[in-house]
C-alpha cells in the first residue's frame, strides 16, 4: 500500500474462473497465475467472482491454493456460482479468502469489492441491505480528492441485479471512476447508469487454446484495459478517462422498476411493512398472533401479526436462510453457524442447540413435538422439539439440502443437491426409497422445492423443467409432464385433489392430483414476466398466493385461475408468502421487508380472464 501514487500502476483481474474437477480449468488458473507473476509491472489482482463451477469447499480450496501462488496481492469477491450453490450458505468463501467484500487503498485511489450474487435462492443477482450500508460506510469514510473503482461480479444493471438504482444511485454521489466485473464471459465497455464500467472476459479458455485475464494500466488521466490471452501478446481494447465527468449525482431518467400494477388493483394495500437491517431469503411462519423471521445476518425476528411491532430478536453466530417452524412453545431453526436451534416462541430466550457437522441451510418441518431438517453435513436430522435431543439420524445424504421437508404417509420426504429425492421413515429414519430424474448433475436435483402430496403421490417440480407425480409407497414414477415447461415451484389445494405450478414466463398451471396420469385443468398468463424464483404457490380460502424474484406477490382464484390482484412490494426476491386469511398474507423479501399485505373488507377483487 502506497502513500502516493506512482503513475503508471498496473493491476490484473481475473474473473469466471470455474473451478471444476475438470483439468482445464485448473490449468488455466495456473497458467495465468504463472502470467501474472511473470508480468511484473503487475502490482495487485483482483478476482471478480464464480471461481468455482459450485461453490463447494474442495473447488473453493483449490482455486485459493492457486492463487496463493501470486507473487502479488490479491483480492476476490464472488459470484452467482459461489452464492447460488453453496453447501456452506456463503460462508465457506469467507472462511477461505477472509470475507465476501474488500477495501483496498493504493496511493490516491480506492477500491472496494463486495457481493453482488443472489443467496441460495434462484434470482437476480442482489447487493444485500448489509452490503449497501457497508459500501456507504466506506464511501463516507474516503478522502473527496480520492478516486474511487468498484469491483463486482455481476454488472449493476437491470436484469441482472435486482436492486442496481440502490447502488448506482449511491455511487453517483461519489468521485467513483469506474466498476469491473465479468460475469459475461467477455469484453464489454458499458455504463450503469452513467457509471463507466468495464465487463471483462473468463479465464477460461472456452473453444481456443488457452485462457485469459485482464491487464488495467491507470495513468494520470486514463484508466485502459488489455487483454492477455496465455502465450500472447496483450491487446487493448477499452479505456475511460479519469478526468471526464460522464455523470451527474441526481437521476437523470435512467430506468427504474414500474409499480404501476399497484394502481391497476386498488384494494390490495400494505396493512403494515417494516425493513431490517439484512437481507431476507426465508420465509415467514406465523403462531399465535406473532411472525418469526430469519435474516441474513443471523435474526430470528419475532414481530406482532397485526402492527409489526418487534417483539424480540435471538442473534444466531451466522446466516439463517432455512424457513423456521414454530409450536406454542419453540421456535426451530438452522443456521449457518452450524447449529440448530430451539428459541423461546415467547421470549425469544435460547432453549437448546444442536451443534452439527456443517452449515444448516434447510428449512423446519414440525410434527408431534418433532422437528425434521436436513443440513449441509449430508446428515437429515430428527429432534424432539422440547428438550433439544437427536431422536435420530440418516446419514447417507450425498448432498446439502435446501429444501423444506414433506411430512406425508409416515415419511420424510425431501430432495438434497445430489439429484435425488429422499424418503425416510418418519419413526425410523429409515430409507424407504429415494428416486432422481436421470440426470447426474446437481444443478437438475428437485432440491429447491418444497414437495407437496396429495391422492398417495408426491408432487414437485425441478429445474429440469417437469413436473413429476411419484408414488408415496415405492418411489416409483406415476407420470411426468414437460407440458408446461414449469421450474421449482409446487402447491396444494385445500381438498388435496389439484397442485398448482409456475412458469419461467408469465403462466400459471393447475394439474388434476388424482388421476393415473398428468390432465391439465387449467392455464393463466399472470403477467408476472420472466421468473424462474423457486417461491412456492400456496392456497387458502380458494385463492392461490404466488411470489416473484422482482418484488410483484399475486393472487388467483384456484378453481379458474383467474387473476384476483397483483401488487409489487419491491424489486427483488420475494420469499414463499404465507396466506392467513381473511384476505391478507404475510411475505418476506431479500430486500429485507417484512410485512403482511390486505385486500379491502378482506375481499379479493379482480379481473376475470378465461383459462387458456
Amino acid at each position: 500500500m502506497s502513500a502516493q501514487t506512482n503513475y503508471p500502476f498496473e493491476f490484473a483481474l481475473i474473473t469466471d474462473i470455474h473451478i471444476s474437477q475438470t483439468e482445464t480449468s485448473v490449468d488455466d488458473l495456473r497458467r495465468t497465475v504463472s502470467a501474472i507473476n511473470n508480468t511484473p509491472e503487475v502490482q495487485f489482482v483482483f478476482v471478480s467472482g464464480d471461481l468455482t463451477e459450485g461453490g463447494d469447499m474442495k473447488s473453493l480450496t483449490k482455486a485459493k491454493e492457486l492463487l496463493d501462488g501470486l507473487h502479488v496481492p490479491y483480492f476476490a469477491v464472488p459470484g452467482n456460482h459461489e452464492t447460488k450453490w453453496s453447501e456452506s450458505g456463503v460462508m465457506d468463501f469467507s472462511r477461505i479468502f477472509g470475507c465476501d467484500r474488500f477495501r483496498f487503498d493504493h496511493g490516491d485511489f480506492v477500491f472496494l469489492g463486495f457481493n453482488s450474487g443472489p443467496i441460495i435462492r434462484m434470482m437476480d443477482g442482489h447487493v444485500g441491505t448489509q452490503d449497501i450500508l457497508w459500501l456507504e460506510k466506506e464511501l463516507n469514510s474516503t478522502d473527496k480528492g480520492k478516486r474511487i473503482i468498484i469491483i463486482t461480479h455481476y454488472p449493476l444493471l437491470h436484469g441482472d441485479v435486482d436492486n442496481w438504482y440502490e447502488v448506482t444511485d449511491l455511487l453517483r454521489k461519489y468521485n467513483v471512476k469506474a466498476v469491473l466485473g465479468g460475469h459475461y464471459h467477455q469484453n464489454k465497455m458499458t455504463d450503469y447508469d452513467g457509471i463507466p464500467a468495464f465487463i471483462n472476459r473468463s479465464n477460461l479458455r472456452g473453444k481456443h487454446d488457452a485462457g485469459g485475464f485482464s491487464i488495467y494500466k491507470v495513468t494520470q488521466d486514463s484508466i485502459l484495459v488489455s487483454e492477455r490471452i496465455i502465450g500472447k501478446t496483450s491487446r487493448k481494447w477499452g479505456g475511460y478517462s479519469l478526468n471526464c465527468s460522464y455523470y451527474a449525482a441526481e437521476n437523470t431518467g435512467f430506468f427504474r422498476p414500474d409499480f404501476s400494477v399497484n394502481k391497476q388493483f386498488p384494494t390490495v394495500s400494505a396493512l403494515w411493512m417494516v425493513k431490517s437491517d439484512a437481507a431476507i431469503y426465508a420465509s415467514p411462519v406465523v403462531y399465535n398472533n406473532k411472525v418469526y423471521v430469519g435474516d441474513d445476518l443471523g435474526g430470528l425476528s419475532c414481530y406482532n401479526l397485526s402492527n409489526g411491532e418487534l417483539l424480540w430478536k435471538f442473534n444466531a453466530k451466522s446466516r439463517i436462510l432455512g424457513t423456521p417452524a414454530v409450536t406454542d412453545k419453540v421456535v426451530v431453526f438452522g443456521s449457518t453457524d452450524y447449529y440448530i436451534y430451539g428459541v423461546d416462541a415467547h421470549t425469544g430466550v435460547l432453549k437448546w442447540n444442536v451443534k452439527t457437522g456443517a452449515a444448516v441451510i434447510g428449512a423446519v418441518s414440525i410434527e408431534l413435538n418433532r422437528a425434521y431438517v436436513g443440513s449441509s453435513d449430508k446428515i437429515f436430522r430428527c429432534i424432539d422439539v422440547n428438550k433439544g435431543k437427536i431422536i435420530w439420524q440418516y446419514k447417507d445424504v450425498e448432498g446439502y439440502v435446501e429444501t423444506r421437508p414433506l411430512l406425508y404417509d409416515n415419511k420424510v420426504i425431501f430432495g438434497a443437491w445430489d439429484s435425488y429425492l429422499y424418503a425416510l421413515g418418519k419413526k425410523s429414519g429409515k430409507l424407504a426409497w429415494k428416486w432422481n430424474n436421470g440426470n447426474t448433475r446437481m444443478h437438475f436435483s428437485p432440491a429447491a422445492v418444497w414437495p407437496v402430496g396429495a391422492c398417495g403421490k408426491v408432487f414437485f417440480s425441478a429445474p429440469d423443467r417437469v413436473l413429476t407425480a411419484l408414488d408415496v409407497k415405492n418411489g416409483s414414477v406415476v407420470w411426468r409432464t414437460k407440458e408446461s415447461m414449469v421450474r421449482e415451484t409446487i402447491g396444494l389445494s385445500a381438498d388435496k385433489k389439484r397442485i398448482f405450478s409456475k412458469t419461467m414466463q408469465d403462466s400459471v398451471v393447475c394439474y388434476d392430483a388424482t388421476l393415473a396420469s398428468p390432465k391439465k385443468i387449467w392455464s393463466v398468463d399472470a403477467g408476472y414476466g420472466y421468473d424462474h424464483a423457486p417461491s412456492m404457490l400456496v392456497e387458502k380460502d380458494n385463492i392461490v398466493y404466488g411470489s416473484t424474484k422482482n418484488g410483484l406477490i399475486f393472487a388467483l382464484d384456484s378453481f379458474t385461475g383467474n387473476v384476483l390482484w397483483k401488487h409489487k412490494v419491491g424489486n427483488s426476491l420475494i420469499n414463499t408468502v404465507l396466506p392467513i386469511g381473511d384476505g391478507k398474507c404475510v411475505f418476506t423479501s431479500a430486500e429485507g421487508i417484512v410485512g403482511v399485505l390486505k385486500t379491502e373488507s378482506g375481499k379479493s377483487r379482480g379481473v376475470t380472464l378465461a383459462p387458456e
